[in-house]
């Protein structure tokens, strides 16, 4: 991904994880509470198989319509 798109996407997982603060719901590996900004990002890893950087610049819509997906969604 190009650095403008990947600059983009890195902003749209930080709002994600802004939204999502407090929604996740508790885990027994995250005693102190599970981090919003770290899940979105290893979510869209697991789902794309890469990291938002590497993605290809012509899956920008699908990765965003993901997070948004995740938004609404919070596990």
């Amino acid at each position: 991904m190009n650095k403008k798109n990947a600059s983009k996407l890195w902003k749209i997982i930080q709002e994600a994880g802004d939204y999502l603060k407090g929604q996740l719901p508790d885990h027994p590996n995250h005693p102190k509470g599970r981090n919003p900004y770290a899940h979105v990002a290893l979510c869209v890893k697991h789902k794309f198989s890469s990291s938002y950087k590497d993605i290809p610049d012509e899956k920008f819509d699908e990765v965003r319509n993901y997070i948004d997906f995740l938004k609404k969604n919070p596990s």
